[in-house]
Protein backbone atom coordinates (compact mmCIF):
# COMPACT_ATOMS: atom_id res chain seq x y z
CA UNK A 1 0.00 0.00 0.00
CA UNK A 2 2.86 2.40 1.03
CA UNK A 3 4.55 1.24 -2.98
CA UNK A 4 1.00 2.01 -4.55
CA UNK A 5 0.86 5.47 -2.77
CA UNK A 6 4.10 6.42 -3.69
CA UNK A 7 3.27 5.31 -7.44
CA UNK A 8 0.03 7.41 -7.01
CA UNK A 9 1.74 10.74 -6.01
CA UNK A 10 4.59 9.89 -8.76
CA UNK A 11 2.08 9.73 -11.67
CA UNK A 12 0.71 13.50 -10.37
CA UNK A 13 4.05 15.44 -10.28
CA UNK A 14 3.71 16.04 -6.11
CA UNK A 15 6.75 15.77 -4.38
CA UNK A 16 7.88 13.40 -1.54
CA UNK A 17 9.67 15.72 1.36
CA UNK A 18 10.44 15.00 5.12
CA UNK A 19 10.16 17.80 7.77
CA UNK A 20 11.56 17.48 11.63
CA UNK A 21 9.95 15.14 13.96
CA UNK A 22 10.94 17.22 17.25
CA UNK A 23 9.64 20.57 17.40
CA UNK A 24 10.20 23.82 19.46
CA UNK A 25 6.61 24.71 19.55
CA UNK A 26 3.32 22.12 19.63
CA UNK A 27 -0.26 22.72 18.22
CA UNK A 28 -2.78 24.76 20.03
CA UNK A 29 -5.36 22.43 19.42
CA UNK A 30 -7.57 21.60 22.46
CA UNK A 31 -8.06 17.94 21.14
CA UNK A 32 -4.51 17.00 20.74
CA UNK A 33 -1.90 16.44 23.05
CA UNK A 34 1.68 16.68 22.19
CA UNK A 35 4.60 14.34 23.63
CA UNK A 36 7.46 16.49 25.01
CA UNK A 37 10.86 15.53 25.69
CA UNK A 38 14.54 17.37 26.67
CA UNK A 39 16.88 17.89 23.92
CA UNK A 40 20.99 18.66 25.94
CA UNK A 41 21.88 22.01 25.25
CA UNK A 42 18.97 23.34 24.16
CA UNK A 43 16.66 25.68 26.29
CA UNK A 44 13.10 24.50 26.67
CA UNK A 45 11.21 21.66 25.48
CA UNK A 46 11.01 19.98 22.44
CA UNK A 47 7.71 18.85 21.25
CA UNK A 48 7.51 14.98 19.37
CA UNK A 49 5.03 15.69 15.56
CA UNK A 50 1.47 15.01 15.78
CA UNK A 51 1.36 15.83 12.35
CA UNK A 52 4.06 17.75 9.87
CA UNK A 53 1.15 20.09 8.93
CA UNK A 54 3.33 23.15 10.30
CA UNK A 55 6.77 22.55 8.31
CA UNK A 56 4.83 21.47 4.75
CA UNK A 57 3.36 24.83 4.66
CA UNK A 58 6.78 26.45 5.49
CA UNK A 59 8.28 24.54 2.47
CA UNK A 60 4.87 25.31 0.59
CA UNK A 61 5.51 29.37 1.36
CA UNK A 62 9.01 28.41 0.39
CA UNK A 63 8.07 27.79 -3.30
CA UNK A 64 7.89 23.85 -2.92
CA UNK A 65 4.65 23.30 -4.85
CA UNK A 66 2.90 20.13 -4.22
CA UNK A 67 4.19 17.80 -1.59
CA UNK A 68 3.18 14.82 0.38
CA UNK A 69 4.88 13.23 3.30
CA UNK A 70 4.63 9.67 4.96
CA UNK A 71 5.90 9.61 8.05
CA UNK A 72 5.47 8.88 12.41
CA UNK A 73 3.45 11.15 13.96
CA UNK A 74 2.72 11.20 17.93
CA UNK A 75 -0.41 11.87 20.34
CA UNK A 76 -0.30 11.90 24.20
CA UNK A 77 -3.13 10.20 26.06
CA UNK A 78 -4.15 8.52 22.49
CA UNK A 79 -4.31 4.57 23.37
CA UNK A 80 -7.42 2.32 22.59
CA UNK A 81 -8.94 0.09 19.95
CA UNK A 82 -8.75 2.53 17.02
CA UNK A 83 -6.14 5.13 18.25
CA UNK A 84 -2.28 4.66 19.16
CA UNK A 85 0.71 7.08 20.99
CA UNK A 86 2.38 6.23 17.31
CA UNK A 87 0.93 6.02 14.26
CA UNK A 88 1.76 6.57 10.15
CA UNK A 89 0.25 9.59 8.89
CA UNK A 90 0.13 10.54 4.96
CA UNK A 91 0.07 14.16 4.25
CA UNK A 92 -0.34 16.21 1.21
CA UNK A 93 -0.84 19.61 -0.33
CA UNK A 94 -2.04 21.18 -3.45
CA UNK A 95 -1.44 23.84 -4.78
CA UNK A 96 -4.53 25.34 -6.17
CA UNK A 97 -7.48 23.14 -5.12
CA UNK A 98 -10.13 23.79 -2.85
CA UNK A 99 -11.74 21.13 -0.33
CA UNK A 100 -14.05 20.07 -3.32
CA UNK A 101 -11.16 19.09 -5.63
CA UNK A 102 -9.01 17.62 -3.00
CA UNK A 103 -11.84 15.38 -1.40
CA UNK A 104 -12.27 14.02 -5.33
CA UNK A 105 -8.31 12.75 -5.28
CA UNK A 106 -8.31 11.57 -1.63
CA UNK A 107 -11.32 9.69 -2.58
CA UNK A 108 -9.60 8.13 -5.83
CA UNK A 109 -6.41 7.04 -4.08
CA UNK A 110 -8.50 5.29 -0.93
CA UNK A 111 -10.29 3.68 -3.97
CA UNK A 112 -7.14 2.47 -5.61
CA UNK A 113 -5.35 1.59 -2.40
CA UNK A 114 -8.08 -0.69 -1.53
CA UNK A 115 -9.17 -2.09 -4.88
CA UNK A 116 -7.25 -5.24 -4.43
CA UNK A 117 -9.70 -6.47 -1.63
CA UNK A 118 -12.65 -3.89 -1.82
CA UNK A 119 -14.42 -2.15 -4.55
CA UNK A 120 -16.01 1.34 -3.32
CA UNK A 121 -19.38 3.00 -4.93
CA UNK A 122 -19.08 6.99 -5.22
CA UNK A 123 -18.77 8.85 -1.83
CA UNK A 124 -21.25 10.18 0.00
CA UNK A 125 -20.84 13.61 0.55
CA UNK A 126 -23.05 15.10 3.53
CA UNK A 127 -22.90 18.40 5.22
CA UNK A 128 -21.83 18.48 9.07
CA UNK A 129 -25.36 19.66 9.77
CA UNK A 130 -26.85 17.25 7.96
CA UNK A 131 -24.97 14.51 9.32
CA UNK A 132 -25.62 15.39 12.78
CA UNK A 133 -30.01 16.26 11.97
CA UNK A 134 -29.85 12.61 10.85
CA UNK A 135 -27.97 10.78 13.22
CA UNK A 136 -28.39 12.73 16.71
CA UNK A 137 -31.41 14.58 16.39
CA UNK A 138 -30.04 17.98 16.49
CA UNK A 139 -29.18 21.75 14.81
CA UNK A 140 -25.82 22.28 15.56
CA UNK A 141 -26.71 25.99 14.98
CA UNK A 142 -29.93 26.39 16.95
CA UNK A 143 -29.93 23.70 19.68
CA UNK A 144 -28.91 24.69 23.09
CA UNK A 145 -26.39 23.35 25.16
CA UNK A 146 -29.04 21.53 27.32
CA UNK A 147 -30.82 19.81 24.44
CA UNK A 148 -26.88 18.43 23.23
CA UNK A 149 -26.34 17.38 26.26
CA UNK A 150 -30.24 15.57 26.34
CA UNK A 151 -29.34 14.19 22.74
CA UNK A 152 -26.29 12.38 24.34
CA UNK A 153 -28.41 11.25 26.49
CA UNK A 154 -31.32 9.96 24.87
CA UNK A 155 -28.35 7.81 22.20
CA UNK A 156 -27.66 5.91 25.57
CA UNK A 157 -24.04 8.94 26.15
CA UNK A 158 -23.83 9.90 29.47
CA UNK A 159 -21.15 12.31 30.49
CA UNK A 160 -20.62 14.30 34.14
CA UNK A 161 -17.81 16.47 32.71
CA UNK A 162 -18.23 19.89 32.30
CA UNK A 163 -18.47 20.29 28.39
CA UNK A 164 -18.45 23.43 26.21
CA UNK A 165 -20.18 23.87 23.28
CA UNK A 166 -17.95 22.38 20.73
CA UNK A 167 -17.16 19.23 23.50
CA UNK A 168 -20.60 18.80 23.11
CA UNK A 169 -20.60 19.04 19.45
CA UNK A 170 -17.44 16.41 19.49
CA UNK A 171 -19.06 13.87 21.71
CA UNK A 172 -22.09 13.29 19.37
CA UNK A 173 -19.59 13.16 16.23
CA UNK A 174 -17.39 10.87 18.08
CA UNK A 175 -19.81 8.03 20.11
CA UNK A 176 -23.01 8.21 17.92
CA UNK A 177 -22.40 10.09 14.26
CA UNK A 178 -19.23 8.75 13.31
CA UNK A 179 -19.50 5.28 14.00
CA UNK A 180 -22.82 4.97 11.47
CA UNK A 181 -20.97 6.87 8.92
CA UNK A 182 -19.34 5.21 5.65
CA UNK A 183 -20.91 1.58 6.68
CA UNK A 184 -20.36 0.30 3.03
CA UNK A 185 -18.69 3.04 1.00
CA UNK A 186 -16.94 6.58 2.34
CA UNK A 187 -18.56 9.15 3.19
CA UNK A 188 -17.28 13.05 3.39
CA UNK A 189 -18.45 14.76 6.75
CA UNK A 190 -17.71 18.80 5.05
CA UNK A 191 -18.49 22.56 5.66
CA UNK A 192 -17.84 22.11 9.81
CA UNK A 193 -19.06 24.94 11.88
CA UNK A 194 -16.50 28.11 11.99
CA UNK A 195 -15.76 27.13 15.43
CA UNK A 196 -14.33 24.22 14.14
CA UNK A 197 -12.47 24.99 11.25
CA UNK A 198 -8.89 24.62 13.29
CA UNK A 199 -6.60 25.26 9.89
CA UNK A 200 -9.10 25.65 7.50
CA UNK A 201 -10.82 29.32 5.67
CA UNK A 202 -14.07 30.38 6.55
CA UNK A 203 -16.70 29.23 3.24
CA UNK A 204 -17.37 32.64 1.30
CA UNK A 205 -20.98 33.38 1.91
CA UNK A 206 -21.78 31.97 4.78
CA UNK A 207 -19.59 32.36 7.82
CA UNK A 208 -20.93 30.16 10.02
CA UNK A 209 -19.16 27.09 8.24
CA UNK A 210 -15.32 26.24 7.20
CA UNK A 211 -14.02 24.62 3.92
CA UNK A 212 -13.03 21.39 6.28
CA UNK A 213 -13.91 18.17 5.70
CA UNK A 214 -13.36 14.31 7.31
CA UNK A 215 -13.35 10.95 4.98
CA UNK A 216 -15.27 8.03 7.28
CA UNK A 217 -15.01 4.54 6.12
CA UNK A 218 -16.96 1.54 8.26
CA UNK A 219 -17.78 4.07 10.49
CA UNK A 220 -14.00 5.12 11.24
CA UNK A 221 -12.48 8.44 10.53
CA UNK A 222 -9.59 8.40 8.35
CA UNK A 223 -8.99 11.85 7.07
CA UNK A 224 -9.39 15.32 8.19
CA UNK A 225 -8.55 18.21 5.42
CA UNK A 226 -9.24 22.00 4.63
CA UNK A 227 -8.96 24.51 1.73
CA UNK A 228 -6.02 26.04 4.10
CA UNK A 229 -6.53 29.46 5.53
CA UNK A 230 -3.41 31.45 4.56
CA UNK A 231 -4.27 34.92 6.29
CA UNK A 232 -1.87 35.17 8.94
CA UNK A 233 -3.82 37.79 11.39
CA UNK A 234 -6.63 35.22 11.62
CA UNK A 235 -4.68 32.00 11.94
CA UNK A 236 -2.57 34.12 15.03
CA UNK A 237 -6.02 34.82 16.14
CA UNK A 238 -7.21 31.18 16.05
CA UNK A 239 -4.44 30.07 17.97
CA UNK A 240 -4.87 32.62 20.65
CA UNK A 241 -8.44 31.50 20.61
CA UNK A 242 -7.14 27.75 20.90
CA UNK A 243 -4.21 28.49 24.25
CA UNK A 244 -7.74 30.36 25.88
CA UNK A 245 -9.54 27.84 25.62
CA UNK A 246 -6.79 25.05 26.71
CA UNK A 247 -5.84 27.26 29.36
CA UNK A 248 -9.80 27.09 30.85
CA UNK A 249 -9.52 23.14 30.43
CA UNK A 250 -6.06 23.18 32.22
CA UNK A 251 -3.96 22.03 29.73
CA UNK A 252 -0.42 22.36 29.02
CA UNK A 253 -0.31 26.44 27.02
CA UNK A 254 2.80 25.20 24.59
CA UNK A 255 4.69 28.08 22.53
CA UNK A 256 3.00 28.84 19.22
CA UNK A 257 5.00 28.09 15.89
CA UNK A 258 6.39 31.80 15.19
CA UNK A 259 8.37 30.08 12.20
CA UNK A 260 4.49 28.93 10.50
CA UNK A 261 3.17 32.81 11.19
CA UNK A 262 6.20 34.47 9.51
CA UNK A 263 5.88 31.64 6.30
CA UNK A 264 1.79 33.19 5.86
CA UNK A 265 3.56 36.73 6.68
CA UNK A 266 5.89 35.61 3.66
CA UNK A 267 2.99 34.70 1.69
CA UNK A 268 1.14 30.83 1.64
CA UNK A 269 0.06 30.11 -2.03
CA UNK A 270 -3.60 29.07 -2.58
CA UNK A 271 -4.14 25.00 -1.47
CA UNK A 272 -6.20 22.73 -0.02
CA UNK A 273 -4.00 20.22 2.52
CA UNK A 274 -5.21 16.52 4.37
CA UNK A 275 -4.01 14.27 6.71
CA UNK A 276 -5.06 10.34 6.20
CA UNK A 277 -4.39 7.84 9.17
CA UNK A 278 -2.42 5.17 6.79
CA UNK A 279 -2.73 2.33 9.58
CA UNK A 280 -6.77 2.79 10.00
CA UNK A 281 -6.68 2.34 6.18
CA UNK A 282 -4.27 -0.27 6.28
CA UNK A 283 -6.78 -2.05 8.85
CA UNK A 284 -9.90 -1.54 7.09
CA UNK A 285 -8.06 -3.55 4.35
CA UNK A 286 -7.14 -6.12 6.39
CA UNK A 287 -10.69 -6.12 7.46
CA UNK A 288 -9.04 -5.92 11.35
CA UNK A 289 -11.10 -5.19 14.24
CA UNK A 290 -8.33 -3.02 16.15
CA UNK A 291 -5.51 -0.54 14.99
CA UNK A 292 -2.56 -2.59 16.34
CA UNK A 293 -3.31 -5.07 14.03
CA UNK A 294 -2.42 -3.27 11.43
CA UNK A 295 0.83 -2.97 12.62
CA UNK A 296 4.33 -4.60 13.22
CA UNK A 297 4.45 -3.62 17.19
CA UNK A 298 1.64 -1.61 18.98
CA UNK A 299 2.68 1.01 21.95
CA UNK A 300 1.63 -2.78 24.34
CA UNK A 301 4.56 -4.02 22.56
CA UNK A 302 6.94 -1.51 21.72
Amino acid sequence: MLDATREFFKHRGVLEVETPILSAAAVSDPQIESLATQVAGLPGRRYLCPSPEYAMKRLLAAGSGDIYQIGKVFRDAERGRWHNPEFTMLEWYRVGFDDAALMDEVEMLVGQLLAPVRQLQTAERLSYAAAMQRHAGVDVFSSSEAQLREAAIRHGVACEAELDRDAKLDLLMGLIVGPRLGAENPCFICDYPASQAALARLRPGDPRVSARFELYLDGLELANGFHELVQPDEQRGRFAQDLKLRGARGQIEAPLDENLLAALEHGMPDCAGVALGFDRLVAIALGAGRLGDAMSFDIDNA
